[in-house]
């Protein structure tokens, strides 16, 4: 099984890489070993990395989506550029405003 793939090193261990055209041959046995190690596998297209395949933490889930949504990228983007700007009110002055409402 471990003839096609590639290891790069990485913190958490080697990273394991697979062709598409492997892993079209074996997705289940590719899929248990992200699950196993908790590793992720990149996949490569003619030998070029495309995407990656992560395990999920079930209770970490909500999170995992919203952290890579577009308009939630975007949304901490300008955040953090408000930020920089000064753009900034004290969160008692906000939730004293809602209060009035």
């Amino acid at each position: 099984m471990y003839d096609t793939y590639t290891y790069i090193p990485s913190e958490s261990g080697p990273m394991t890489t697979i062709s598409i055209r492997d892993l079209g041959r074996r997705p289940s046995q590719v899929i248990d070993e992200v699950i196993r190690t908790g590793r992720p596998a990149i996949i490569t297209r003619h030998g070029r990395p495309v995407t990656a395949m992560v395990a999920l933490d079930p209770d970490e889930l909500e999170d995992f989506v919203l952290a890579r949504a577009p308009e939630f990228a975007r949304s901490r983007r300008d955040a953090d550029a408000d930020l920089r700007a000064g753009r900034v009110r004290p969160a008692t002055e906000v939730f004293a405003e809602l209060d009035r409402d």
